[in-house]
């Protein structure tokens, strides 16, 4: 029945961190020609630069990291992450399809970036606190992260910053530029949703058994009697 119940709450969350990372992407990034960081970044690159397709782009950097990601984090993890996956795709082709919202901000970018950064971040964070990814990129920032010591925001900014430099190649400076401004907000939001609430284990040293806590005693009892002589050699001290 617990773990029953524990699917269910890592399903919703999932549901409702893809989702809105999905409405965001559509209706803030797309609709105002912001750029994009991660796979999907160095995919749309591969376009740019070798001609490669960028669902099949995609493919290629998603398969080997998920293969090393089942190794080192499980098969639950590759479970989520896939479901993750898919959620978002499906959420953001229905509102491609469907929504009739535009969100016009082009003539303010700065607001598009800070609401892009603000919600793409907390929907990513809510994905990554209960066990699963949007891709490849999110599930090696993960593996980084935990390799590394940084938060898994960092890993995530450092990545998106470092595709986004590179796609100057063929995107506009400006749209560029407040990408990079979302990316960073984002950064900083995953990591606080991911570590909100939770304390940092610090190792406590273990309390000695009660045999070493006698030892010790007598030790020290001896220690304090002048002229006493030593419990193994046999020498005063």
């Amino acid at each position: 029945m617990r773990k029953r119940q524990d699917f269910i709450i890592e399903m919703s969350a999932m549901l409702f961190g893809t989702l809105l990372m999905a409405f965001t992407y559509y209706h803030i990034n797309f609709q105002n020609h912001l750029s994009e960081g991660g796979f999907v970044g160095l995919a749309l690159l591969g376009k740019y630069v070798l001609d490669i397709p960028p669902a099949l782009g995609m493919i290629l950097l998603d398969i080997p990291v998920l293969l090393v990601a089942l190794f080192l984090k499980g098969k639950k993890f590759i479970i989520n992450t896939v479901v993750a996956a898919a959620m978002f795709s499906l959420f953001y082709a229905l509102m491609e399809r469907y929504s009739t919202l535009v969100i016009d901000l082009h003539h303010n970018l700065l607001v598009a970036a800070l609401i892009s950064g603000v919600l793409t971040g907390f929907g990513a964070g809510i994905v990554l606190r209960y066990g699963g990814a949007t891709g490849g990129d999110d599930a090696i920032s993960v593996l980084i992260s935990e390799w590394s010591g940084l938060k898994v925001g960092t890993v995530i900014l450092i990545m998106d910053a470092a595709v986004l430099l590179l796609s100057l190649a063929y995107l506009p400076l400006m749209e560029t530029m407040f990408t990079i401004l979302a990316v960073t907000i984002a950064g900083q939001v995953i990591s606080m949703t991911v570590a909100y609430g939770r304390e940092k284990q610090v190792a406590k040293p273990k309390p000695l058994k009660p045999i070493f806590k006698r030892a010790t005693a007598r030790r020290a009892a001896v220690a304090a009697k002048p002229g006493s002589a030593h419990p193994v050699s046999g020498r005063s001290v």
